[in-house]
């Protein structure tokens, strides 16, 4: 009995756990998915960007929050830069979550699809250009 009890409740957890932070990834008909669902299994747990279906996490208190790529506009290299060097000032993100052809294929999606909720504000070390009331 105890062991049926305790496969119940790794199960259990194990579905709470995959639903987290996560909804369904949502890209045009005929873009490659790849990039989409590696992104969602490797960086959603910190990032938000839609497309990925990925809302990051709320763990503001842990600094576990990435960027939310929603609102920011990323390049492929960045993106690449950002994978190989742990993100780009030296928190807690892994270096080398993806690799090689994983890593391409996060870079490129990442770089399609980032920065499509962008408002007016400036990446870090740029200025606004709009005036303030």
């Amino acid at each position: 009995m105890r062991p049926f009890l305790t496969l119940t409740a790794v199960a259990a957890l194990g579905l709470v756990l995959s639903a987290c932070g996560s909804e369904e990834i949502s890209v045009p008909v005929g873009h490659d998915l790849r990039g989409a669902q590696l992104f969602s299994q490797r960086c959603g747990g910190c990032h938000t960007l839609s497309p990925a279906g990925t809302q990051g996490s709320d763990a503001r208190s842990i600094r576990a929050q990435g960027p939310n790529l929603d609102a920011r506009v990323e390049t492929k290299g960045d993106v690449l830069f950002a994978i190989r060097n742990g993100g780009y000032s030296g928190g807690i993100m892994p270096q080398n979550i993806v690799t090689g052809t994983q890593a391409q294929k996060v870079a490129e999606f990442v770089a399609m699809y980032a920065g499509t909720k962008e408002q007016s504000s400036p990446r870090p070390g740029e200025t606004s250009t709009t005036a303030a009331p």
